[in-house]
């Protein structure tokens, strides 16, 4: 039973939404008026924060996964006192340039932890920022990292794949600090769920190793009962609160149309009289404003305190590392053992694959950045990235290699989340046509600009005789088509190393490690500088008169560029070799830099074992491409390379036709 304080408190949060989504004539009602109890109960009587202190290593992390319902959480940071969410924040809801965008987008200095909308992405990432909790907890002990993840899920969320992925995870994990709240208001875009689906969600949780609570969702008391239940089991919980879709709005209250109907004033004049809310547009009670303030920060001062008092009392060089880990910093030292082992691969040249050379990488990574955080989704042979890690378990939550299971897409929101909730590195590893399956996350960590890694084995045609199912062909036109993520795919072990260092040297977006099957020709024995910081250079000048041919290539092509060149040298036909191991960071480079690079005014010849968009910026529309035009073909590496024109004697035509023109 609500007290009528718990109505009013809840109402706040009704109201300040009408307005704003009223004020915006856009916007999704539905959710907020829906879900205005549970909010009251989870943020003023059990969430841990400080909104003076936002990023609070320690606070608990909320994701609103159905994120349409955006000003549920913009009402709650601003009645909580979270800074940019002042009122003109909510009077400016889905302005340009405002903190309250139409889904929320990654912002934890405002409260924000994770960029939300595609829905399913959000109770994900809560996953991930569960496994994080955990192994931070192991690793940094309770007294510094003790705290939970909640997510508001809706029908939406756990009917997309991706939930059946995390679902199934974080029951075998037994992460036991993870609650979801459901908005089970039996109602999606369409109407009633009764169309879509006829299982039983709440036995779908418990088959999957959850507690299952049901709860009247708009009781707060009911609400808080069963958060204080959640506490108490070691594993993670999902509270089925049964709601009202726009509770409160007398005309579209229950009704598909309020998922994200048009709020009019005369509804809010409706609304206001049914509530008894005399408060005006915008305008919270001075009582409760207080109820607010004193549930949230009041409520968390005497831990906030303690928890400073216990990180003071640590050794300056564990406050440091503290700090260090959740800015997101690497620790001082790694660069060096990576420059020392590109050293060793130029002084030792040898033909080898990508793949086994980024092996060798991560494990000497894992020793030289601790928080760095392993795992793979059921390939854990094939893409080696495991080596000496122990694996996270429920009895071992320091392990540093995640055991995913065949769960790409949650692997991909998982790592955003463990991203997200700061302290932890993570590195995920799959096949490149598996890419697919992730891409929907790999987005979002662009959007959300996460140092998010990626590893993709098996490049292209190379890998021979599993066919075109497995050949990824318009996978790196694909990859490179997303806005601020980098593409690596590195042509020898030195720039393999290279490349690594280039990804890992990114604070603001994600990066894909194209990694080959196939061994690959030593080209560089040189390792001073690292070449691939500029994403191109010219790796052989032509030598024998000004350039008249610049053949420009990615990974184990470079391999047959530079076999060309020689062939056209020797014929007198000046040629020069460029290795693009990253277009994307080629692209930052100044016009001089890029345009001696490319050669304008060269004949220009593209080699990749891929389709040919995007190679146009770089060749010209005129230029030559030898490379992929379709999906490949089962067979042995070294006839397919013949059979799909690769070769050699291609480039060498295509040189030769192109100075004929």
């Amino acid at each position: 039973m609500n007290t009528a304080l718990d109505r009013r408190m809840a109402d706040a949060i009704r109201f300040l939404s009408l307005d704003a989504i009223e004020r915006a004539t856009d916007g999704h009602p539905g959710a907020p008026l829906g879900c205005a109890e549970m909010a009251v109960a989870l943020f003023t009587r059990h969430f841990k924060c400080n909104p003076a202190d936002p990023t609070w290593p320690d606070r608990d992390r909320f994701v609103l996964s159905n994120g349409h319902g955006s000003m549920l959480l913009y009402a709650v940071l601003h009645l909580s006192g979270y800074p940019g969410m002042e009122l003109e924040q909510i009077k400016n809801f889905r302005v340009l340039g405002s903190n309250t965008h139409g889904h929320p987008e990654f912002a934890p200095h405002h409260g924000i932890e994770a960029t939300t909308g595609p829905l399913g992405q959000g109770i994900a990432n809560a996953v991930g920022m569960a496994v994080a909790e955990e192994w931070l907890r192991a690793t940094l002990g309770a007294g510094i990292v003790d705290h939970r993840t909640y997510a508001i899920v809706g029908d939406g969320c756990l009917q997309e794949g991706i939930a059946h992925e995390v679902i199934s995870l974080a029951g075998h994990l037994q992460l036991g600090r993870l609650t979801f709240l459901w908005d089970d208001n039996r109602i999606t875009d369409d109407g009633s769920t009764d169309i879509s689906i006829s299982e039983n969600v709440r036995a779908r949780f418990r088959a999957a190793g959850w507690q299952v609570i049901d709860v009247d969702g708009h009781d707060v008391a009911q609400v808080s009962a069963a958060l204080t239940l959640a506490h108490a089991d070691p594993r993670p919980t999902m509270i089925a609160c049964a709601t009202i879709i726009g509770k409160g709005l007398p005309r579209l209250e229950g009704q598909r149309g309020a998922h994200g109907g048009r709020v009019f004033d005369s509804d809010l004049t409706e609304a206001r009289n049914a509530a008894g809310w005399n408060a005006g547009p915008f305008e919270v009670p001075l009582d409760v404003a207080q109820a607010w303030q004193g549930g949230t920060a009041g409520r968390n001062a005497d831990e906030y305190a303690a928890w400073q008092a216990r990180l003071a009392a640590l050794p300056a060089e564990t406050q440091a590392d503290i700090g260090r880990m959740f800015a997101g910093e690497l620790p001082a030292g790694w660069q060096d053992a990576l420059s020392a082992y590109r050293a060793q691969l130029a002084a030792n040249p040898q033909a080898i694959s990508s793949n086994e050379i980024t092996q060798s990488i991560v494990a000497l990574l894992a020793e030289a950045i601790p928080e760095l955080f392993s795992g793979a989704p059921d390939l854990e042979g094939p893409t080696g990235v495991k080596k000496q890690l122990a694996a996270f378990t429920p009895d071992n939550r320091a392990g540093r290699y995640l055991h995913y299971g065949i769960r790409e897409h949650a692997m991909g929101a998982m790592m955003n989340g463990i991203t997200a909730h700061g302290g932890m590195r993570p590195l995920g590893a799959t096949y490149l046509v598996f890419s697919d399956y992730m891409r929907p996350a790999l987005r979002m960590s662009a959007l959300m600009a996460l140092p998010v890694i990626t590893i993709y084995s098996h490049d292209s045609i190379g890998i021979g005789r599993n066919g075109p199912t497995h050949q990824p062909v318009e996978y790196l036109a694909a990859l490179r088509a997303m806005p601020n993520m980098a593409v690596f795919r590195p042509a020898d072990a030195v720039e393999v190393a290279e490349c690594w260092e280039a990804a890992l040297l990114r604070r603001h977006g994600p990066s894909s490690m194209v990694c080959s099957r196939q061994a690959l020709t030593p080209l560089r024995q040189d390792a001073n500088t690292n070449l691939s910081l500029r994403g191109a250079y010219v790796l052989h000048e032509a030598a024998s008169g000004p350039r008249a041919v610049t053949l420009l290539a990615s990974g184990s092509e470079v391999g047959l560029a530079v076999q060309a060149r020689a062939v056209l040298e020797a014929e007198g036909i000046a040629t020069a070799v460029v290795s693009m191991p990253c277009w994307e960071l080629f692209e930052q480079q100044d016009a001089a830099y890029r345009a001696a690079t490319i050669g304008r005014g060269t004949v220009r010849v593209g080699i990749e074992a891929a389709v040919r968009q995007g190679w146009e910026r770089w060749i010209g529309e005129d230029g030559a491409f030898v490379g992929m035009s379709g999906f490949g073909a089962s067979g042995a590496p070294e006839d397919l390379w013949q059979h799909f024109g690769i070769t050699v004697d291609a480039v060498v035509a295509a040189a030769k036709n192109g100075l004929i023109t």
